[in-house]
């Protein structure tokens, strides 16, 4: 991975993206279905494009919401469906666009009260408390966010009643129907005028705020954390939880301090990622210099990205958390205080994120249920109580309510902040203290995640290695025991490979939202050892890539 100079340094004035070229590109650009890059793809969690590039204009949110309603009323849909936007400057036209053709269709939709920003895990609970206090005609919800990515990105959700990522099967058929409008130049999507579809009796407002925060209490212990008086500072890094905090802080009495309220669709205030882009996710060192800034000031700091699904922890005894350490030490945590949870309610955990988790999972005597990455693999688990927790290494994590029963099948960022204030409370030391605990008896690993560009020929041929291409028998000096192409959790496809050893692995897939492939490694030996294990891991991609324009 190539490290940009500019990484970890403020924003230049003239890398900042151009808003009002940005939302004239969105209206003007009219993408072309036959070129790969300018159909609809829906990733790892929803599609994601760029206006600029004629990959997220409007024609594409007008196709994907018709053909949400199209699936809506294939499936008996017919309870409200719940909206809510981020802070990316391509947010705000998106809603419009999709509203008018919700509207159209006769779609109950719940937009926030006040116009407010709707972090993703506010559209989870909301979906979720409706469907759980009724019987038939269930709600869902769409989330317009292209998540942590930069801010010239757009972003477009579908969370079908299940209140987490839409899986597969259902993805595919939003895809399909929506390029088969872009292809017929938009026949068969139906529209209203904007103004026509705010007044119409089939658009209402929701307090998304107000409910999300009152029902907080169920998930988190509160009076520890206020009882203990935990010093928490919040940087919201301009996102849709902006104005969330101030309201947990004054409803639960916090000393909680939020650093920053601004929010500017140019994100000029972040110090820019590994790659020379701003970029907002709340796990990297490089993006997270003005978090990592409040180490000493308080005792927990955390952030979360653009719509707050993803979370970033710094601790004074260990600076920015990785996510993976904070995962294990959050587990460990939350499986020793949540009595109410079932005995055999499992930890879910995506095939690239550490070992030390299986470990950990192991120490408690929990199932380990290992999935593809996509949090969408978890929804099922975490709403009928199989999983009490699902977590991710792109620092992602949702974990159930008190009483065992499901809080957000979605990530939440904020729960996961704030649940480092707990574990300070109710351990009496960080989250960092408790995972060096854990690494003194299970072992300290050394983790990375190498990104470099690929093409759209490479990722396809990436995410089809099979085992017969790795020909090695051992991985850095030891046996491979085991290469997986499927999850051993639920046997759905990896997109890629897992190649595992005593003490260490790797895995090796394509992004699924950016023209990058990621090879993940880790050890249990130490630096010298994980760096053996990435170079043979990239002789075997860069073999797959042979002939991959």
């Amino acid at each position: 991975m190539n490290i940009s100079p500019l990484a970890g340094q403020p924003a230049e004035r003239t890398t900042l993206v151009d808003v009002p070229r940005l939302i004239t590109a969105y209206y003007a650009q009219v993408p072309d279905p036959s070129v790969a890059q300018q159909r609809v793809a829906f990733g790892t969690s929803g599609h994601r494009g760029r206006s600029l590039e004629g990959s997220f204009n409007e024609r594409h949110v007008l196709a994907i919401s018709q053909a949400i309603c199209r699936y809506r009323r294939q499936q008996g849909i017919g309870g409200p469906l719940f909206l809510g936007i981020d802070t990316h400057a391509l947010s705000v036209p998106a809603c419009a666009s999709a509203l008018e053709v919700l509207a159209a269709n006769g779609v109950e939709v719940m937009i926030a009260a006040n116009d407010e920003y709707t972090p993703t895990p506010a559209i989870s609970h909301a979906i979720l408390t409706y469907n759980r206090a009724r019987s038939g005609a269930p709600a869902d919800g769409i989330v317009i966010t292209p998540s942590h990515n930069p801010p010239d990105s757009g972003g477009f959700k579908y969370n079908p009643p299940s209140g987490g990522p839409a899986d597969t099967d259902v993805t595919r058929w939003i895809e399909a129907t929506a390029n088969a409008l872009l292809e017929a130049d938009l026949r068969g999507v139906s529209r209203i005028p904007l103004e026509q579809a705010l007044r119409a009796a089939t658009t209402h407002r929701h307090d998304y705020l107000g409910s999300y925060v009152a029902d907080l209490g169920n998930v988190l212990d509160f009076e520890a954390i206020r009882g203990a008086d935990i010093r928490m500072g919040v940087d919201p890094l301009g996102g849709a939880g902006v104005h969330y905090w101030p309201r947990i802080a004054e409803r639960y009495r916090l000393n909680l301090t939020v650093v920053s309220d601004v929010v500017d669709p140019t994100f000029r205030f972040m110090s820019v990622d590994w790659d020379g882009q701003i970029r907002m996710d709340p796990s990297s060192r490089h993006a997270m210099q003005r978090l990592i800034e409040l180490k000493d000031r308080f005792d927990v700091a955390f952030a979360c990205d653009t719509d707050h699904d993803r979370h970033g922890i710094v601790t004074r005894s260990a600076g920015l958390l990785p996510p993976n350490d904070f995962l294990a030490a959050a587990i460990f945590h939350l499986f020793q205080h949540r009595p109410q949870w079932g005995a055999a309610a499992a930890v879910g955990k995506t095939a690239v994120s550490s070992r030390m988790i299986d470990r950990v999972a192991s120490k408690l005597g929990r199932t380990l249920y290992e999935v593809p990455v996509g949090f969408k693999w978890f929804v099922a688990g975490l709403l009928d109580g199989a999983l009490a927790f699902g977590g991710e290494e792109s620092a992602g994590a949702a974990f159930n309510r008190m009483n065992g029963s499901a809080w957000t099948t979605d990530k939440d960022g904020l729960t996961a902040a704030l649940l480092s204030a707990e574990i300070t409370a109710r351990a009496g030391r960080d989250p960092g203290e408790l995972y060096a605990d854990l690494t003194r008896e299970l072992g300290r690993p050394v983790y990375d995640r190498i990104d470099a560009r690929a093409t759209a020929a490479q990722k396809q041929a990436l995410s089809k290695l099979s085992p017969q291409q790795v020909r090695s028998a051992e991985l850095a000096g030891e046996k491979i025991q085991a290469i997986l192409t499927q999850a051993p959790g639920n046997g759905a496809a990896l997109g890629g490979v897992k190649v595992i050893a005593d003490s260490g692995w790797f895995a090796a897939r394509p992004s699924g939202t950016e023209d990058v492939y990621k090879i993940y490694a880790e050890s249990f030996q130490g630096p010298e050892h994980l760096r053996r294990i990435q170079q043979e891991a990239q002789a075997i991609v860069d073999e797959a890539l042979k002939g991959a324009a």
